[in-house]
C-alpha cells in the first residue's frame, strides 16, 4: 500500500488513477500529496473518490492498482468519481490463465499457544459448548426449549448450550437436501462443540440416520431422538443434554500451537475504508496464521468478481489454481442461468459508503486473503484440512457465508465491517470495524478498530494488537456477539420445493 497519506485523502496504489477521501472535502479544497496538489471540483463525500488524472468516456479507472471499471462520461481532474460516471466492465465469463505470483520472503513463523480443547479426532475446540441440531424446521422450536431448559445445568460445567436452528430439511430434493445435510453433519462435527444432541421429526427427507452417519464425533458425544418416537419431546432432550454435559464437563483447556487454528474470513456492510483497513488488516493476520501452519478460509465467491486472477495466481499449484477458476466461473453461471447480471453488487450501503462498482468492492475484499498461498478450493459443506488458505464455495450473504465457514471448520470468524451488524454465528465472532467512527457508536456490536490505521498506526503494529486478541478469544475471552447472545445459521437452498 502507498504511503501518500494527507489529512484529507489516500492514494492506495501508485499507479491508481484516483484517491479516496478520508473525510469529506469541499469544491474548491486543495489537496496534497507527494505527486503533486489537486483541486476538487465538487464535494467529495467520506469515503469516496476523486480523479487524479483525466479520463475520457470508455477509459479504465484504476483503484489498488487494478481496473475497477470504466468512465460513462469525461471525467477532468479534481472530478467526483462514482455511479454517475463510472461502471463496471465485469462480463460472465473469465478469461484466466495461471501465472503464478513470486513468491515471497518467509518471516520466523509465530510461535505462541492459545488454551483450546483437545478433540480425540484431533482437531482443537476454542469452546466446549453443547450444540443442538434439528434435521428439519418442524422442530426448530423444540431445540430452542430444550436448549433454554437445560441451560441451567450446564452452568459452571461446560461453556453454554446453544440451539442452531433453521427452516430446512423437509420438501428438498436431490443435491439440494445433500447440501443441507452436509452443512448440518459439518456444524455437528464442528470441534468447538464438545458433544451434540440431534433432534429429527420422523417423516422429513432429511432422514436422521443418514445426517448422523455423516457426524464426527465420537459415540458419547452424540445424543440423538425422533420427536415423533417420544412421549415428551422436551423432557427427552433435556435429559440427552444432562448425559452429554456429564461428558464433556471433563473436558479442559490446554496450550496448543496457532497451526491448529482455522480463522474464517468475512466482511459485511463494507464501507469505501474497508479495503482500506480492516480487509488488508485481516489479510496480514491471515498471512501469519497460515506462516503459522494454520488454516485461514475465504468465502463470499460473487465478492471476488474481478479480483480473481489476482487471488488465484496465489496457488500453490495449477491444479488448485484450476479448481478456483473453476468454482468461480460456476458461480458466475449461478447468475448468468438465472438471467441475473454477475455485477449486481454492491448494495445499496455499500454505494452510499463509496463503493461504486464490484470490482472496487471484489479487490478491496480479496485483500483479507493477504499474501497466503492458496491451497485447497472446497465446494459447499465440505471441510477444510490443509495448512494454508482454503477457498469455500459460498455467496456473500453474511449468514449463508460464515455458517459455510464454521461448517468447514473455522473455530473463529473474522468479520470486517464499515456499517456495522449484531448478528452472530456458531463460532466466535469478532467483529472489525474499518473506521473509527463506527467502532465508538457501535461500541457493544464492534470487537476491534481498525479505523486507527487512518490516524496513521501501520497495519503491521494493528496487526500485533488484533492477534493477541485473536489469542485470547481462542482462549476463552467472549466476543460482543457471545456477550449479545446473537447466535444464528443459515442454509443456502438451491432447489425445488415440494
Amino acid at each position: 500500500m502507498s504511503k501518500d497519506f494527507s489529512p484529507a485523502a489516500l492514494v492506495v496504489n501508485g499507479s491508481d488513477s484516483v484517491a479516496v477521501a478520508l473525510r469529506p472535502i469541499a469544491a474548491g479544497e486543495p489537496v496534497e500529496f507527494d505527486i503533486g496538489t489537486f483541486i476538487v471540483n465538487a464535494d467529495i463525500p467520506q469515503g469516496h473518490k476523486f480523479a487524479l488524472s483525466p479520463h475520457q468516456m470508455g477509459d479504465t479507472v484504476i483503484k489498488y492498482g487494478a481496473s475497477i471499471g470504466r468512465a460513462t462520461a469525461k471525467i477532468d481532474v479534481g472530478d467526483h468519481v462514482h455511479t454517475h460516471n463510472l461502471a463496471s466492465a465485469l462480463t460472465a465469463d473469465s478469461d484466466l490463465s495461471f501465472a503464478p505470483s513470486s513468491p515471497l520472503a518467509k518471516s520466523a513463523p509465530d510461535a505462541r499457544t492459545f488454551l483450546g480443547y483437545l478433540r480425540e479426532g484431533g482437531g482443537v475446540g476454542i469452546r466446549n459448548e453443547i450444540w443442538i441440531l434439528p434435521t428439519v424446521g418442524c422442530v426448530a422450536n423444540t431445540a430452542r426449549r430444550i436448549a433454554e431448559k437445560a441451560s441451567a445445568l450446564a452452568a459452571g460445567k461446560v461453556d453454554g448450550v446453544y440451539a442452531f436452528t433453521h427452516p430446512l430439511g423437509c420438501s428438498q430434493l436431490g443435491d439440494d437436501l445433500g447440501r443441507t445435510r452436509d452443512i448440518l453433519a459439518a456444524l455437528a462435527s464442528h470441534p468447538n462443540a464438545g458433544a451434540v444432541l440431534v433432534i429429527g421429526l420422523g417423516c422429513e427427507n432429511n432422514k436422521l440416520a443418514q445426517l448422523v452417519a455423516q457426524i464426527d464425533q465420537p459415540a458419547n458425544r452424540i445424543q440423538t431422538f425422533e420427536a415423533q418416537g417420544v412421549d415428551d419431546e422436551i423432557e427427552a432432550g433435556v435429559q440427552a443434554v444432562q448425559a452429554l454435559i456429564a461428558v464433556a464437563s471433563n473436558d479442559r483447556r490446554q496450550p496448543v500451537s496457532l497451526a491448529h487454528l482455522r480463522l474464517g474470513l468475512k466482511c459485511g456492510g463494507s464501507d469505501a475504508f474497508s479495503g482500506l483497513t480492516a480487509n488488508p488488516l485481516v489479510g496480514k493476520i491471515a498471512t501469519r496464521l497460515a506462516a503459522a501452519g494454520g488454516g485461514p478460509i475465504l468465502t463470499e465467491i460473487p465478492e471476488l468478481f474481478g479480483a480473481e486472477a489476482a487471488l488465484l495466481n496465489g496457488s500453490c499449484n495449477a491444479d488448485v489454481f484450476a479448481k478456483g477458476a473453476e468454482l468461480i466461473q460456476r458461480f458466475k453461471a449461478y447468475f448468468h442461468d438465472r438471467g441475473l447480471p454477475v455485477s449486481e453488487n454492491p448494495s445499496p450501503g455499500n454505494r452510499q459508503g463509496g463503493i461504486t462498482t464490484l470490482e472496487e468492492k471484489s479487490l478491496g475484499a480479496a485483500q483479507k486473503a493477504g499474501e497466503a498461498v492458496l491451497v485447497d478450493v472446497l465446494n459447499y459443506g465440505e471441510r477444510a484440512s490443509r495448512s494454508g488458505l482454503t477457498l469455500l464455495e459460498a455467496p456473500g450473504n453474511d449468514a449463508v457465508s460464515s455458517t459455510a465457514l464454521v461448517a468447514a471448520g473455522a473455530q473463529m470468524v473474522l468479520f470486517t465491517t464499515g456499517r456495522g451488524t449484531p448478528l452472530g454465528f456458531p463460532a466466535p465472532t469478532i467483529k472489525i470495524a474499518s473506521n473509527s467512527a463506527l467502532a465508538l457508536a457501535k461500541s457493544r456490536w464492534i470487537d476491534f478498530d481498525a479505523g486507527a490505521r487512518l490516524s496513521g498506526l501501520s497495519l503491521d503494529a494493528l496487526s500485533d494488537h488484533l492477534m493477541d486478541l485473536i489469542i485470547d478469544t481462542a482462549s476463552g475471552k467472549p466476543t460482543r456477539s457471545e456477550t449479545n447472545g446473537e447466535r444464528e445459521i443459515a442454509l443456502w437452498k438451491d432447489g425445488a420445493t415440494l
